[in-house]
């Protein structure tokens, strides 16, 4: 049997833009992703700290640096720029493996930057 583990979070970072006009998705800082094992195209949930909204989306890669947390398509209607939100990607695996994973814990600054 599998089951669903938190793979990796990206804990409290700023939303910086919202796109409504774009194919649906979440931009992110390519230095957050790397930092919290997130690829491309892999299935996201966002948790919205400032207004209790939950809802799945995608990654698509942004400019390394930037502190980007960008918010597209349907999904910019779920949070408003500076809104604080948590990003967490799932994985299946058995329970013998849930109880040896660690998953990816990052923890970025009030820029989105990463605290050395």
């Amino acid at each position: 049997m599998f089951i669903h583990v938190m793979k990796s979070k990206l804990h409290r970072v700023k939303i910086t833009q919202a796109e409504l006009n774009y194919v649906g998705s979440v931009t992110i800082d390519e230095d957050l992703m790397e930092a919290a094992n997130l690829i491309e195209n892999e299935k996201v949930q966002i948790v919205n700290n400032n207004n209790g909204e939950r809802f799945e989306t995608y990654v698509i890669t942004g400019e390394r640096g930037s502190g980007t947390v960008c918010l597209n398509g349907a999904a910019a209607r779920r949070a408003q720029i500076g809104d604080i939100v948590i990003i967490i990607a799932y994985a299946l695996m058995t329970s013998e493996e849930a109880k040896e994973h660690k998953p990816h814990l990052v923890f970025p600054d009030s820029n989105n930057k990463l605290v050395q």
